[in-house]
C-alpha cells in the first residue's frame, strides 16, 4: 500500500489494511517486491465500508495490521481459531478504529470444528468462505467462494466446518443514509459527488507518484 498521505506498508498473509478515505486520498495496491520468493501468489479481498455522512470529510487515515498483531481466539477443542481486526468478536476487541460499528474477523475451521458467534440482532451480517465447506445452523451446507447474508432475526450464528475452511466474518450497524456513487467516489448526494471530483482535479486529495 502507498498513498498520497505518505503511508507505505506491506502486509503479508492473514493481515489487513484498513483505510478511511475521508475527504480524499490517492492510493495504490501492488504485489510486494518479494512475492516470487514467497510463492508467487497473491490473495486479496477488497471491501468498501460506507462512512457516516458526518465523517465523510474527516482527515484520511490508514491502519495496517499484520496477522501477528491481531487479537487471536482459539476454541476450547482447538479446532476453530480466529483473528479480530475491528469491532468486537469472541469477546476480543480489534485494534482498528471505524467511524461506525463494524465487526471484522477471520475464522479458520479444522474439519469438525464448531462454534457459535454472538452478533447484535440489529446488525447486518455475512460470512464469505475463502475455501472449504461449512454447515450453517438453520440453513445447511455452504461451499467455498460463496457468501451467506444473514437475517436480522437472532443474536448470533452457529457454524460447523465440514472441511478445513477459512471464513471472513463481517457485521455492522446499518447507516440508513442515501448513497450516491460515481467511480471511486461514494457520497450522499450528487452535488457532493461533483464536489469530490472537483477536489480531485484541483489536487486537494494529494499527489501519488508511482515509482
Amino acid at each position: 500500500h502507498r498513498d498520497s498521505r505518505g503511508n507505505d506498508s506491506t502486509i503479508y498473509v492473514g493481515g489487513a489494511q484498513w483505510m478511511n478515505a475521508g475527504m480524499g486520498i490517492l492510493h495504490s495496491e501492488r504485489p510486494p517486491d518479494d512475492i516470487h520468493e514467497i510463492g508467487g501468489r497473491q490473495e486479496i479481498i477488497q471491501l468498501w465500508i460506507n462512512t457516516p455522512a458526518k465523517n465523510k470529510m474527516d482527515q484520511p487515515a490508514y491502519y495496517p495490521l499484520s496477522a501477528e498483531e491481531a487479537p487471536a481466539f482459539v476454541s476450547e477443542d482447538g479446532h476453530v481459531d480466529g483473528k479480530v481486526f475491528s469491532g468486537e468478536v469472541f469477546g476480543l476487541k480489534g485494534p482498528i478504529p471505524s467511524q461506525t460499528v463494524v465487526n471484522a474477523a477471520t475464522i479458520t475451521f479444522r474439519k469438525g470444528g464448531k462454534i457459535s458467534i454472538t452478533l447484535p440482532s440489529d446488525h447486518n451480517a455475512l460470512i464469505y468462505l475463502l475455501d472449504g465447506k461449512l454447515k450453517v445452523d438453520g440453513f445447511g451446507m455452504v461451499e467455498e467462494l460463496h457468501i451467506v447474508h444473514f437475517k436480522n432475526d437472532g443474536e448470533g450464528i452457529t457454524l460447523e466446518g465440514l472441511e478445513d475452511t477459512r471464513v471472513l466474518l463481517l457485521s455492522g450497524l446499518p447507516l440508513n443514509e442515501p448513497v450516491v456513487s460515481h467511480g471511486p467516489f461514494v457520497m450522499n448526494t450528487q452535488t457532493q459527488i461533483m464536489e469530490a471530483m472537483r477536489d480531485y482535479q484541483m489536487g486537494k486529495m494529494g499527489i501519488l507518484i508511482e515509482e
